[in-house]
Order: C-alpha cells, then sequence, then structure tokens
C-alpha cells in the first residue's frame, strides 16, 4: 500500500505532530506500506527511518507564503501546497491513500476523492487552543479554521481517533454523521524513548523534589493551574511549611512566564523552551514527578512518556485520557480539577513522601508499554483498507465546502 501522509512538521523538530507523525509512518513502513511524509517544515527529499520524507516549505515571498500572512483566507494557504504537493507526486505514481491530522486541516482540499481516499486522523481540534478572539479579525480566523477542520472531517473516507472519549468529542465538535468507517488507535513511543527510559534510574531523595512540565504555557495544558500550585507551594517552602522543589518547564519559553509571578516561585522554576530529544530524555531521567494538569488531551503522549520512565504523574480528572492512563492504573494523582488550588493539594502529599513516589512509580511502570508500533501499523492499514472501499463504492462527488456553525 502507498500512503502519502501529510505532517506540518517531522523529526527532529521537537513537538508533539512531530513525534506523532514518525510513529504513524514508521509504523506503516514496519508494517509493509511504501510512506511518503509531506512536510511542510523543510525542503528537500531524503529516505529516513524507512520513510521518504519530501519537504516543500512555503518559499518567503512566495504567492502562498503571502496568502498565509492574510486573516481567515491564510488558513487556505497551507492546504493549496499540501494539496499541489501530494498530487504532483500521485500524478507520477499513485497513492493509494493519504492521511492528515485535523489540526488546521492540511488536508482539507483533498477531501473526497475517490482516486485518493484521505483518512484524518484526530489530534485536538484548532479551537481547543486558541484563546478567546478578542477583535472581529480574530473571530473571523478562528471561523475560517473550524470549518475548514470541518470539512476535512466530513469529506474524509475515514476516521481515526487515539481514544474513544476522543472520538465522542470531535464527532461533536464537526457534527459527524458516523457513516464513515472509523476506528480507535493509541499512539506508540518513539523506539530511542523507551530504550532510554528502561536505563534510567531514579533519582534519590536527596536534596529538593524535582519535578518536570513538558508542553506549552497555553490554558488547555492546565498551565495556569500548574503557576497557581507552585505559587502555594513555593511559599509554603519559603516558610518551612512544605518540602523544597524544583521544576523544570519544557517547551516553555523564559518569556511566557508572567511578569506577576510571585518571587519565590519564579526562583523555583527553570524554564528551558524547546530542547533536542537528548535533553528531554535527561530531564525526564532527572525527575522525582511529571505534572501534566491538561484540561484537555486528544490522547496525552506525556502520559506515556512519563510511564515509560517509571514518573509519577500529577495530571487532572477533567481530561479523560488522564483517568484512563493515569487515574486507572493508579501511576499518580488526580486533581479533582485544573486549579491551582486543587493541583496543590494532589501534588502535596507526593512532595512529602519518597515512599508514595516510589509505590506511584511501581505502577506507573506496570502501566507502560501498552502501545507498540506493531499495533499502531497493523490497526492503521485495517482502517485504510475500510475507508479505500468505502470510497471506491460512494457516488462521485465535490468535497464538501466549509460551512458555519
Amino acid at each position: 500500500m502507498r500512503v502519502a501522509l501529510l505532517a506540518w512538521d517531522y523529526p527532529p523538530a521537537p513537538s508533539g505532530l512531530s513525534t506523532a507523525a514518525r510513529e504513524i509512518a514508521e509504523s506503516l513502513a514496519e508494517g509493509g506500506a511504501d510512506v511518503t511524509v509531506f512536510s511542510l517544515d523543510r525542503t528537500g527529499r531524503e529516505r529516513r527511518g524507512g520513510v521518504t520524507v519530501a519537504g516543500f516549505a512555503l518559499p518567503p515571498g512566495g504567492g502562498l507564503a503571502r496568502l498565509r500572512r492574510w486573516g481567515a483566507a491564510g488558513h487556505l494557504a497551507a492546504p493549496l501546497a499540501f494539496r499541489r504537493a501530494v498530487l504532483a507526486a500521485h500524478a507520477r505514481q499513485p497513492f493509494d491513500v493519504a492521511e492528515a491530522t485535523n489540526w488546521y486541516a492540511p488536508g482539507a482540499l483533498l477531501a473526497g476523492r475517490r482516486d485518493l481516499p484521505l483518512v484524518t486522523r484526530s489530534s485536538t481540534p484548532a479551537a481547543f487552543t486558541r484563546d478567546a478572539p478578542e477583535t472581529l479579525r480574530d473571530r473571523l480566523d478562528g471561523w475560517a479554521a473550524d470549518a475548514l477542520e470541518r470539512a476535512q472531517a466530513r469529506g474524509s473516507a475515514g476516521l481515526i481517533a487515539n481514544t474513544a472519549a476522543h472520538g465522542a468529542v470531535i464527532a461533536r465538535a464537526y457534527g459527524l454523521s458516523g457513516r464513515q468507517p472509523e476506528a480507535v488507535i493509541g499512539l506508540s513511543l518513539p523506539p530511542e524513548i523507551t530504550a532510554a527510559a528502561r536505563g534510567a534510574a531514579y533519582p534519590d531523595a536527596t536534596g529538593p523534589v524535582r519535578l518536570l512540565f513538558v508542553g506549552r504555557a497555553e490554558a488547555r495544558k492546565g498551565f495556569d493551574a500548574l503557576l497557581g500550585a507552585v505559587a502555594i507551594l513555593a511559599d509554603a517552602a519559603e516558610r518551612g511549611a512544605g518540602p523544597a522543589f524544583r521544576l523544570d518547564l519544557i517547551g516553555v519559553p523564559p518569556e511566557d512566564l508572567p511578569g506577576d509571578l510571585p518571587e519565590a516561585a519564579r526562583a523555583r522554576i527553570h524554564a528551558r523552551g524547546r530542547v533536542p530529544a537528548e535533553a528531554l530524555a535527561q530531564a525526564y531521567g532527572s525527575s522525582h514527578a511529571v505534572l501534566a494538569p491538561s484540561r484537555y488531551e486528544s490522547f496525552g503522549l506525556v502520559y506515556q512518556e512519563a510511564l515509560a520512565y517509571g514518573r509519577p504523574v500529577v495530571a487532572c480528572a477533567e481530561d479523560a485520557s488522564a483517568r484512563a492512563f493515569v487515574g486507572a492504573p493508579d501511576a499518580g494523582p488526580l486533581a479533582r480539577e485544573a486549579t491551582g488550588a486543587a493541583l496543590a493539594e494532589a501534588l502535596r502529599p507526593l512532595l512529602a513522601d519518597p515512599a508514595l513516589r516510589g509505590a506511584y512509580r511501581s505502577r506507573a511502570l506496570a502501566a507502560s508499554g501498552r502501545f507498540t508500533r506493531a499495533v499502531l501499523g497493523r490497526e492503521t492499514l485495517a482502517l485504510y483498507a475500510r475507508a479505500i472501499a468505502a470510497a471506491r463504492t460512494r457516488p462521485k462527488r465535490r468535497a464538501s465546502a466549509p460551512q458555519s456553525r
């Protein structure tokens, strides 16, 4: 099976979408598929991990690069670029199927084709990651992004969700009919992460408790709750009423810390921004616990990474993935809600008790390794086959146009 995988970026780019794209591509290649990744973050063509990676970054000053800077209409620039690159390669040697994320709809202009069925694998919708719009331009921009995502999902020949709860959220968000072939398929971790995790000893209990957050400084990730909890616990530590701790932030640069953050909290935070894979592995290995208080995750790769390292995870019960992957195996405490007070309450016993950290570590290790490349590749190829069959039997029609809510 020849597969075209549309990716915003690809390793070594340090993003969750990049990591997921590589796992999907290489799991398919290991399952016997011929995979070409079309990535917007580079130029040139190379073979990596049994996969062809074709970059087509928009030339600065070109028409699509200029279009991308426009509000609302600018969201068409990337789908147009993906469509042009994929169809040019498809004309030379046809693909059997294409796959794209839902996030900002890179495959929107390929949806609905019978000769090249599109499968959408849903991550978190763009609407869940934006701040509240402040201007009419912001509202129009958000409407355009959401409309393209709905058009892509509705025109897709098949749909993949990371969890059943996530699939239900996607169906409601996009108003899906339920008639497309669907599958729930979890994502695997890169082999180098699992290998590094296996060799990582747990740090001893001397000195401050070392905490780790991996993600962006956004509300969906619970970053406001995280800073609120740090402020509460740092104040207690200053008064001698709580244990000493420090917090590394991976993915958050120093400038993303608010100016009004109390000095006691700021002194305990090291905002490191984006780091290479080796530094991320070192950060996991030196941490006593991972803080991941997301309000919503489509899957939660950070949960899986933390479990692989055997690190207790302090997460939030608002997130279905946290309840399934952290709460169910009791691999860490769940804050009842994404607030500073609730997160501090969940974290406080873990800071104070090395034996409790050890018990959570044992359960985290037992819960790790649930998702593998073999399963990811096999189940994805099975869904592709169903989507191809469905596309061939449906009547020829134009892809649905974006619709307003």
